[in-house]
């Protein structure tokens, strides 16, 4: 008997209500050393098409991500929940859409005020309450706690009061958003390492900055390297113990500012973006190397995704200005890069390439190498995949839009019929996805690319994805008792609160 069939008997017994405890007595301490631990790396802004296992036209070098497919299992039609960072992080970690919450749109900064409810648990919490350690490291973009001093004004001294510690989380050491938001600061276990005494200027594209306080011990070019010393020594320490760890390794990269570490310059080919893409291939890398040398690969699962597609347009064969010859233009010539691959439009769109995105699984006990999968899913998943590995219950209060992808990973189907995946844009707009059909609620992208739109706003688009996954031959018009049914599947899914 495999590892994925253990999982799933001792989940189906724990779902029996009165006989989790006698069960959970009986294996005792075998059953926490055979629960895997998880690495969850979450890389910001990466496109569908930066990675050659998915893009065969990409020219910038990623065989680490390469590998990592080779070695497990590729998803083809993964979607974040949202087209822009802090949304998508909250759908992750709650296992919940972020547009149920207060956040109707757009994303946090890094003073926002913190967007987690008080009593929503999340996918750490959950795990630390089945035996888990959990750690986070990289970027939080949730909201913190900043305390003030008596003047008013931020005091840096002072522990933030709510943040990944606050949510499930042992440990963390953490930025507290996108690199591109003041403030610049690490932030380990609530306290902020060092003060931000430096007035960082505001920078323009490729090094977007917004001007705010900065440590100095923050060097934006050292960052990623910063984050991931700190990611695998926690995959170093934690393997030494005798309990599952989870570890959340939200990325920098290659989201804005678009500064790779020098000796990556120029590697790519591709202009700093190519630049540091070849970094975050590196960085997986390195975290495979931190599983490998650890002793733990084969009871590891490590996901790779994005928290959304990337910024970068894709540009005609016949432009001839773009970011391999001027690198402040955020696009490319489709001959030189395509990011996002074939798909229509860019990060904070409601189209493909706002939100499907790059997606591995490597677990040597449960996934078969070289797989694929072709299911619709989305970063919500990652709650209910984890609650069934550990064999927990999930409550009627939590994870409501999660489903597990452990059938997946053994290369079946849903266990029950997932519900249809809403994508959302940075605007809020709409979509739904069933089978091979996508509606969107609006008429236009719902973010970057023209025309915008509104969300709701008439025509609805419907497209049929396994014919046009470029989005384009619009079939609203042809199929309007269609539109109708998906239209009521969508608001029906958004007014129940839940879809699981």
């Amino acid at each position: 008997m495999n590892l994925y069939h253990c999982y799933r008997l001792v989940s189906f017994r724990l779902t029996s209500g009165t006989i989790a405890v006698v069960l959970a007595a009986s294996l005792g301490q075998a059953s926490v050393a055979a629960k895997p631990n998880i690495v969850f790396v979450l890389a910001d802004d990466m496109g569908f098409g930066d990675v050659q296992a998915l893009n065969d036209r990409s020219k910038v070098p990623t065989p680490n991500l390469n590998r990592l497919a080779r070695e497990g299992m590729a998803f083809t039609d993964a979607h974040s929940p949202s087209s822009v960072c802090t949304p998508t992080r909250y759908g992750a970690l709650t296992g919940r859409y972020c547009w149920r919450s207060r956040l109707k749109r757009g994303v946090l900064n890094g003073y926002s005020a913190p967007l987690l409810e008080p009593g929503r648990l999340t996918v750490a919490g959950m795990l630390r309450a089945s035996g888990y350690h959990t750690s986070i490291v990289g970027k939080w973009h949730l909201g913190l706690g900043f305390q003030k001093g008596n003047d008013g004004k931020i005091d840096y001294a002072k522990l933030v009061t709510d943040g990944p510690n606050e949510h499930g989380f042992d440990h963390s050491h953490i930025i507290p958003a996108s690199l591109d938001f003041p403030p610049y600061v690490y932030i380990e276990n609530g306290r902020i390492i060092e003060l931000p005494t430096i007035d960082q200027p505001s920078v323009k594209f490729p090094g977007f900055l917004r001007r705010g306080p900065r440590q100095p011990g923050l060097v934006m070019d050292d960052c990623l390297d910063d984050l991931t010393r700190k990611a695998t020594g926690v995959i170093e320490q934690r393997a030494k113990i005798d309990q599952p760890f989870f570890l959340y390794f939200p990325l920098s990269a290659p989201h804005k500012p678009v500064q790779p570490h020098p000796r990556f310059i120029g590697k790519s080919k591709l202009g700093l973006y190519g630049d540091f893409v070849m970094q975050v291939d590196w960085t997986v890398g390195q975290v495979m190397k931190a599983i490998r040398e650890a002793g733990i690969e084969k009871n590891t699962l490590l996901i790779f995704t994005s928290d959304n597609g990337s910024f970068m347009h894709r540009r005609g064969a016949d432009e001839k200005k773009d970011h391999l010859s001027d690198s402040t233009i955020q696009a490319y010539n489709e001959t030189h890069h395509t990011a996002n691959g074939d798909l229509r439009g860019t990060k904070a769109d409601v189209w493909e390439a706002g939100h499907r995105v790059p997606f591995f699984a490597s677990w040597p006990e449960v996934i078969k190498p070289g797989s694929k999968c072709a299911r619709t899913t989305a970063h919500v998943d990652l709650f209910a995949t984890c609650a069934e590995i550990a064999g927990a219950t999930l409550p009627d209060n939590a994870a409501e839009d999660s489903f597990s992808w452990l059938p997946l990973f053994h290369g079946g189907d849903w266990a029950k019929p997932r519900a249809p995946v809403i994508n959302h844009s940075a605007s809020g707009m709409f979509a739904l996805r069933s089978g091979k059909w996508k509606l969107v609620a609006g008429n236009g992208s719902g973010g970057r690319e023209v025309p915008k739109g509104k969300p709701f706003g008439k025509p609805y688009r419907l497209f049929d994805l396994s014919m046009d996954l470029v989005e384009l031959n619009d079939l609203a018009k042809a199929k309007p008792d269609l539109v109708g049914k998906l239209t009521a599947q969508l608001e029906a899914i958004r007014a129940a609160g839940h879809s699981r």
